[in-house]
């Protein structure tokens, strides 16, 4: 391994805490075309055990190593192509640990265009500066007199050229950029201040129309909420040091980067040119760079929280294979229902119109008896947008009329987010050519209840509706980031080769949409496969792909049992080892955990398998293609509470957690707007993210704190102390009655980007 290997290795070993060699292991699987989930799962013994948190932090800080070292590279040559790369500077460049620290070093050396300061050294006016640097006692202007010449006709003139090369040679002291930037992340004050007339127009923003904190204690949320008021003119940023002591620290250290201890007159005239420095120069190099991280800091901040809060939908609770009827709730265009059986497919369509203008109560509730009736459906999923709750009440009605004893339906109200796009998309007119664009919802809305992540793997992640400032932040970061929360959430849980459809297989390790399609075109020309051997069949996907996607796909009832579990088919002889020491069938054994009681693995490991391998291999084998998301549960709501004017403060009420945020969670307790349960109302204890105490999916209870009618406003609090307030976390990543798939768009979720959000945040600010 060379030395830039190893400094790279070395690096990120201590940043995500693993040895040098694990993180060397883990970038040769990487360069070898691995996937994360396939290294994650399937070479613990390689890499010493990384996970897949640790091995997607790895990849990216990979990917910036490598180019800071490209850039290291380059600057080294065009240094040395200049003739003027010392031992000195070569150290240093080395040293340096990221791309802000070497471009700085790299600013003297950097071919740049004709400045003030290249004129003035041309007409030699750098003596001047040497000699007011070398005698502080004599008068800089007398010292000027002897540069005098056609090119600099006044001694203002020299003095001013003197001052353009000092200001040029400070902006270019790497030494110097760095304390001021280290001093700036510790002590600048970010500010907002609304831009004059703009006031009605930015009223959204007006939490920030005279804003004013620290740099480094500013939260990604306030950060980018002021940054998009700026993006819209509506407030100017200003990022600077306090003005009472901050700007004379600031010129103090520029100060003494020139050596300025004296009173002489020299010493004064260096003083006033480092303060003009400051102005007309340092102070923007730092506001850009200040600015550049802060935005930088947020983006990462808010795409971390989206990745996060899109894995948690994603692996929210499956209601299983059950015929649903879906209903896409609507006023006067009716609502859309659509029967799938328990595969997802569309059985019945239909449009009811129990509301105004129609009031066709009676024809719309014999419409659902009959399709409950004649499809056996057992769940009804109803989508959670407008007249979501008027829908649940007609339900509940037709469901009340019902014989004694007949099978009931359970209602279950699902987040419709990314339904209307998807029925629009152009996989959505492949998959229903024959049906309406309104009914494709409905039938969405039913097979995300049986199976939300079969189903939302066909919707664009940014639609999904579980992030906030989505439109702010880096796309091609953010597209990275959802990409990796899917393929993670898809890979973790695994994928039935003969019913998952191409978009879904498309996420599996080591495929994509061309191989995804290759393999469904394949099944539908051939059958089912039998084996996943048969994969090495489909035309496109060779050994490479086979090996990195094998473990992932399930193959229910086919020629070899252990297709249907996450063993990998490397490791089939490690398994026929295992239950040949059991003396039974593998088919009697898969599953039964009795069977494999007093086996030690340590006597199954080999050349090829270490210990993690045939851990993981036994666990399988008990529980064969086990699903990690949690089982099917429901919350109820509270009957009568249906819009916020029936809330009052000090009830207690079950709802599911619709979105997380930086600054608290957001939580669905069955009205049109969803509540804001502020951090610091979270749990009883300091909770620094949220994410520690809750996540999107979670049926939680909470007390209601704060009613604000006419600002659609709702505070919650999960905490015990002050009045009994309930912070129990009822079941973790189910789905509720009511709400089975988190991230709905209401007024005050950070993902509906607009005025509500601001006002969101001016309550948590409050209650902070």
């Amino acid at each position: 391994m060379d030395l830039i290997a190893a400094r790279i290795a070395r690096t990120i070993a201590e940043e995500i805490g693993a040895a040098d060699r694990q993180v060397t292991a883990a970038v040769g699987l990487l360069d070898e075309g691995a996937t994360v989930p396939f290294i994650a799962r399937y070479r613990k013994e390689v890499t010493g055990g990384l996970d897949d948190t640790q091995l997607r932090r790895l990849a990216d800080r990979l990917s910036y190593l490598r180019e800071l070292e490209a850039r290291r590279a380059t600057i080294l040559q065009s240094i040395k192509e200049q003739g003027k790369l010392t031992d000195d500077l070569a150290r240093a460049i080395a040293g340096v640990a990221t791309k802000a620290e070497l471009e700085d070093i790299y600013l003297p050396y950097k071919p740049k265009r004709r400045t003030k300061a290249m004129i003035a050294r041309e007409n030699g006016l750098e003596p001047l500066l040497q000699a007011i640097l070398a005698d502080r006692s004599a008068a800089p202007e007398a010292l000027a007199a002897g540069y005098l010449g056609e090119p600099v006709p006044t001694v203002k003139d020299a003095l001013a050229g003197a001052r353009d090369i000092l200001a040029e040679d400070l902006s270019e002291n790497a030494s110097l950029l760095g304390q001021l930037r280290d001093f700036m992340r510790r002590e600048a004050i970010i500010s907002a201040r609304v831009i004059a007339g703009k006031e009605e127009a930015g009223a959204k923003y007006s939490d920030y129309f005279d804003h004013r904190e620290k740099w480094d204690a500013i939260a990604a949320h306030r950060a980018l909420a002021i940054l998009r008021a700026a993006k819209e003119e509506v407030v100017a940023i200003e990022i600077a040091p306090d003005p009472d002591t901050g700007v004379t620290r600031v010129e103090a250290m520029i100060a003494n980067a020139i050596g300025i201890a004296g009173q002489g007159a020299g010493d004064r005239w260096l003083r006033d040119a480092a303060g003009w420095t400051w102005r007309v120069k340092l102070s923007l190099s730092m506001y850009v760079d200040l600015m550049t991280e802060l935005r930088r800091r947020a983006h990462e901040e808010a795409i971390e929280v989206f990745a996060r809060n899109l894995k948690g939908v994603l692996l929210a609770a499956p209601a299983g294979a059950k015929p649903v009827l879906g209903l896409d709730p609507g006023i006067r265009t009716g609502v859309k229902a659509a029967v799938v059986d328990a595969t997802g497919k569309v059985l019945a369509t239909a449009t009811l119109y129990p509301f105004a203008p129609k009031h066709d109560l009676r024809g719309a509730g014999a419409t659902v008896l009959d399709l409950i009736r004649r499809h056996g459906v057992e769940l009804i999923a109803i989508g959670n947008g407008t007249a979501s709750r008027e829908t649940e009440r007609f339900v509940a009605d037709v469901l009340g009329g019902l014989p004694s004893g007949a099978p009931r339906p359970k209602p279950v109200v699902v987040s419709e987010a990314g339904a209307s796009v998807y029925s629009a998309s152009e996989l959505a007119a492949q998959e229903f050519p024959d049906l309406d664009v309104s009914l494709r919802g409905a039938v969405s809305i039913a097979r995300r209840l049986q199976d939300p992540l079969a189903e939302l793997v066909k919707i664009e992640p940014k639609s999904i509706g579980v992030g906030q400032y989505q439109h702010d932040v880096d796309q091609r970061r953010l597209s990275q980031a959802l990409d990796a929360a899917v393929e993670d959430a898809v890979n973790a849980v695994g994928v039935d080769l003969n019913t998952a459809s191409a978009q879904l297989l498309a996420h599996v390790a080591g495929l994509g949409p061309t191989l995804a399609q290759s393999m469904v075109a394949h099944r539908d020309a051939n059958g089912a496969f039998l084996s996943r051997a048969a994969l090495l069949k489909v035309s496109g996907l060779g050994p490479r792909a086979f090996e990195q996607c094998a473990g992932f796909l399930r193959i229910r009832d086919g020629e070899e049992p252990l297709d249907a579990s996450s063993v990998h088919p490397e490791a089939y002889d490690v398994a026929r080892r295992i239950v040949q020491a059991c003396g039974r069938d593998l088919r009697a054994i898969m599953g039964d955990q009795t069977a494999l009681k007093g086996l030690k693995p340590e006597d199954f490991v080999d050349d090829k398998f270490g210990l993690p391998t045939v851990r993981d291999i036994l666990s399988e084998l008990e529980k064969p293609g086990r699903d990690p998301r949690p089982s099917f549960r429901t919350a109820t709501f509270t009957d009568g509470i249906e819009e916020i004017r029936d809330l009052k403060p000090g009830m207690q009420l079950e709802g599911t957690v619709t979105n997380v945020a930086a600054f608290g969670a957001f939580v669905d307790i069955g009205v049109h707007q969803d509540g804001l349960v502020h951090i610091s109302q979270l749990a009883d204890r300091y909770v620094k993210d949220p994410h520690e105490v809750v996540k999107a999916g979670d049926i939680v209870k909470v007390r209601v704190t704060e009613v604000d009618i006419a600002r659609k406003r709702i505070g919650l609090s999960m905490r015990k102390d002050g009045g009994g307030r309930d912070a129990t976390v009822v079941a973790k990543g189910s789905t509720a009655r009511d709400r089975a798939i988190p991230g709905k768009g209401g007024t005050a979720n950070p993902s509906a980007g607009d005025g509500a959000l601001a006002a969101a945040l001016k309550d948590a600010m409050k209650s902070r």
